[in-house]
């Protein structure tokens, strides 16, 4: 009895010495980066904006080539009405030859789009979770006529979780792509979760801040910006805001034109928080955003169709038309002297768990 008391307690001591170390590890590779890092622009243009004239942006999540229909993630949670639990399966993508296919698609979408600007969440550059593709090469390289910037906005060490499929480690970021001249790029550091165990599964949320010249001698300030999702309650999304919106007044005060596009994580209104058949109760991970959320001159701009054309998919099933939980969470926020319109572009979430949003503008003379 002393015997397999001795050797079940010695198991014990090599599992919680295993887990200690694993902890150790990850806190010494843990770390933030600084905030107002100036991000390199490369290839940049020479062309500046004209005020008047029509301009299109792009935003959309590519989901670093995961998500093909087929796909769940192991972080995304729900409920179905009838009250089954539902959760995503996969760490990883499913394999190396589907995430460059993934890559390739989305990438042929926003070809289709000629926009002047494209604003890219969750591109992996050197990633266990993507095999190891740099999807920030391919995207360089099929959208060769750009300037563009990379924020690194995902970093970790190797999460060995889920155990059957762990999602490794991770680098990964947000993309922006400009036909005209950028004056300068700034990487913004976004607040996160200091709890022990989210800090190391969360991204390094940030927003790239890209100021780019009007010929009337003003600015346009082009942010791409991913907020956080698995934010129980909202509380760090209410912070992340709080620091946007500070953002926001400071460079419209300024009289700057500003376009804020990404992934709000949040529904963009509430018409469209239940406005999509659903057999599942709304997640936990959906915030609501309202204009009245927003600081002055500062609105969303809302999509025509945000009521037939969803942007984003919950990834705790695989999609099922009219089954699985789908809202407006990706698109545009604009100052008052700018003019815009948005569609959001049918995908039919072929290629992330995310379709692209498409927004036409003009600066306004005011």
């Amino acid at each position: 009895m002393k015997k397999a008391v001795k050797i079940i307690g010695g198991i014990l001591l090599v599992i919680l010495l295993v887990i200690g170390g694993y902890l150790a590890y990850m806190q010494k590779h843990y770390y933030r980066i600084p905030d107002g890092t100036v991000l390199e622009v490369k290839k940049n243009q020479k062309e500046g904006l004209t005020v008047g004239k029509e301009y299109t942006a792009v935003t959309y999540n590519i989901g670093f080539g995961a998500y093909g229909p087929e796909y769940s993630f192991f972080m995304d949670t729900a409920e179905m009405k009838d009250g089954t639990k539902t959760r995503g399966k996969y760490g990883k993508a499913m394999s190396k030859e589907s995430v460059k296919e993934h890559i390739v698609g989305a990438t042929k979408l926003l070809k289709e789009q000629e926009a002047d600007f494209i604003l890219l969440q969750e591109v992996d550059t050197d990633s266990d979770r993507s095999y190891h593709t740099d999807q920030a090469e391919m995207l360089t390289k099929a959208l060769s006529s750009y300037g563009s910037v990379f924020a690194n906005n995902f970093h970790s060490a190797y999460l060995f979780y889920p155990f059957n499929d762990p999602h490794g480690a991770v680098q990964s970021g947000m993309m922006t792509f400009s036909r005209y001249q950028i004056l300068e790029s700034v990487r913004r550091e976004y607040p996160v979760s200091s709890d022990f165990i989210t800090k190391f599964t969360d991204l390094d949320r940030c927003f790239a801040m890209s100021r780019i010249p009007v010929a009337n001698g003003k600015q346009l300030v082009l942010i791409n910006s991913h907020m956080s999702a698995y934010d129980k309650g909202g509380k760090i999304r209410a912070e992340q805001l709080k620091l946007l919106n500070q953002v926001l007044s400071e460079e419209h005060k300024k009289g700057n034109y500003i376009i804020v596009g990404g992934d709000f994580n949040h529904a963009l209104g509430e018409e469209v928080l239940e406005g999509y058949p659903s057999k599942q109760k709304i997640p936990s991970w959906v915030s609501l955003l309202k204009d009245s959320d927003l600081t002055d001159g500062i609105r969303i701009q809302r999509a025509e169709n945000e009521l037939t054309v969803p942007t984003c998919r919950g990834a705790d099933m695989p999609y099922e038309k009219g089954v699985t939980y789908v809202t407006v969470v990706d698109g545009f926020l604009v100052s008052d002297n700018v003019e815009a319109t948005v569609t959001n572009v049918e995908a039919g979430f072929a290629y992330s768990d995310h379709n692209p949003a498409r927004m036409t503008f003009k600066l306004l003379d005011k």
